[in-house]
């Protein structure tokens, strides 16, 4: 593509997500009949926004880079192989045990670090775990949609030779991914790059984005339940300023790589057998 190309597919999704989150938080204010309806605190119709604005951004990320470049947009969501529906529920299982395995870690040696304060369940708490459980999962793969299967090539086609192409798409993918978290604090940006890295990897190892989907989604509807059901009965707040990271995030960060460590193992099996999917060397 010409160089400015990938530029567009970096930045107009983003934007589109920010902007369409902006107006859908107007909204929400005026339903709630809310004073700030821009604040951290997360009640069931802005956790609703948040998800819907970021899996809309997906979407729109996909097909402009299908259009711009001229490509299927099937290809970008897996390639050379298809779809694999048994590849995302095998994935998604193996997430789940390992984001399980993770958090009750967390739980252990670190209560306070997630901001978890005390089990409640009220009617917000309830609103808030029928968002998470129906529409995080669109959040999720709107996310893996934006940064690996968007950015992550259109930035890739900025270099020819094909590892330094990758490794381009990886760094700016993982990057963009973190500073759109908007979070201030070392621990937590690194903490996102290195989410990003991971998943990108899966993408790549995989030759689709079933991997980095199913972990996504997993991650992020566990975390999402146990921190609806730890606020005490109320909204929780997302906090991503200074200090708001500490070196408990290093338990999340295993369990990045061994969900990595996992896919690069299942693909080597599938690649043995001969089976579907089968990656070009």
């Amino acid at each position: 593509m010409s160089w400015w190309k990938p530029l567009v597919v970096i930045l107009v999704p983003p934007l589109v997500m920010l902007v369409l989150q902006v107006l859908l938080y107007q909204v929400v204010g005026v339903v709630e009949g809310s004073d700030d309806p821009m604040s951290p605190t997360m009640t069931p119709l802005k956790s609703l926004a948040v998800n819907l604005s970021i899996a809309t951004s997906g979407v729109v990320a996909v097909l402009l880079l299908a259009r711009i470049a001229r490509v299927p947009w099937r290809s970008l969501i897996s390639s050379p192989r298809a779809f694999d529906a048994r590849r995302l529920t095998y994935y998604l299982t193996g997430a789940a045990l390992l984001v399980g395995a993770g958090i009750g870690v967390v739980a252990l040696v670190a209560p306070d670090s997630p901001g978890w304060t005390a089990f409640g369940v009220t009617g917000t708490t309830i609103g808030l775990l029928a968002v998470t459980v129906l529409s995080t999962p669109l959040q999720s793969a709107g996310e893996e949609l934006l940064w690996r299967s968007a950015v992550l090539p259109a930035a890739a086609s900025w270099v020819r030779a094909v590892r330094p192409a990758l490794a381009v798409g990886l760094v700016v993918s993982s990057l963009g991914f973190a500073v759109l978290h908007g979070s201030s604090d070392p621990w937590l940006f690194g903490y996102f790059t290195f989410i990003g890295l991971c998943t990108g990897l899966m993408a790549i190892v995989s030759s689709g984005i079933e991997a980095p989907v199913a972990f996504h989604v997993a991650n992020n509807v566990l975390f999402g339940i146990v921190s609806t059901v730890m606020a005490g009965g109320e909204p929780y707040a997302i906090d991503r300023a200074t200090d708001s990271g500490d070196a408990s995030l290093l338990i999340l960060a295993a369990v990045n790589i061994a969900m990595v460590v996992l896919v690069r193992s299942h693909e080597r099996r599938i690649r043995t057998r001969g089976g579907p999917g089968r990656v070009r060397a």
